[in-house]
């Protein structure tokens, strides 16, 4: 018998907050949307070359010789946008390769993904540059985490966190 491996849907609407505070804090120990913006460079670039169009039923094929470097562009950037995602050590490398590749595809894959490559690229590249890790003694945490430890609201308040013009 086949039964649902995610359980119920009462039971997924009851833990979505806990796996949204565990991604949060994953999130926060790595360029995460530095990978994300590396990662959707990738796709045009993979995309435009190897896309049959019809426009009024005219043919429109983009690729040319510009198809393997497409494919090698596109793919490295992928895969530099799951490293920076899993392995944060390895942002500034990363954040290079994904400046020089988004800079570089744009003469060599069809303006590199029609703009839309580069674009991402040169912003995914630049996240990843200047990204930093959380300090070593604090656990990364969402800022909207320290309202649910009860007793954060009088504390905030005896320090005078949280008012304006002060």
């Amino acid at each position: 018998m086949i039964t649902n491996p995610f359980g119920s849907g009462r039971e997924l609407v009851a833990r979505a907050p806990e796996f949204r505070s565990r991604f949060r804090t994953w999130r926060g120990g790595r360029p995460f949307w530095a990978g994300l913006f590396t990662f959707a460079a990738g796709l045009p670039i993979l995309y435009w070359p190897y896309a049959n169009l019809n426009l009024g039923g005219i043919p429109l094929a983009l690729s040319t010789t510009s198809g393997a470097g497409s494919l090698l562009i596109g793919t490295l950037l992928l895969s530099l946008g799951i490293a920076l995602c899993c392995r944060p050590h390895l942002r500034v490398f990363a954040g290079i390769a994904t400046l020089l590749l988004a800079v570089v595809s744009f003469p060599v894959a069809n303006f590199g993904g029609l703009f839309l490559g580069v674009a991402l690229g040169l912003v995914g590249g630049s996240l990843a540059c200047a990204w930093l890790p959380p300090p070593a003694g604090e656990p990364p945490t969402a800022p909207d985490d320290r309202a649910a430890v009860p007793g954060a609201g009088a504390a905030a308040a005896a320090t005078g966190e949280g008012r304006s013009g002060t």
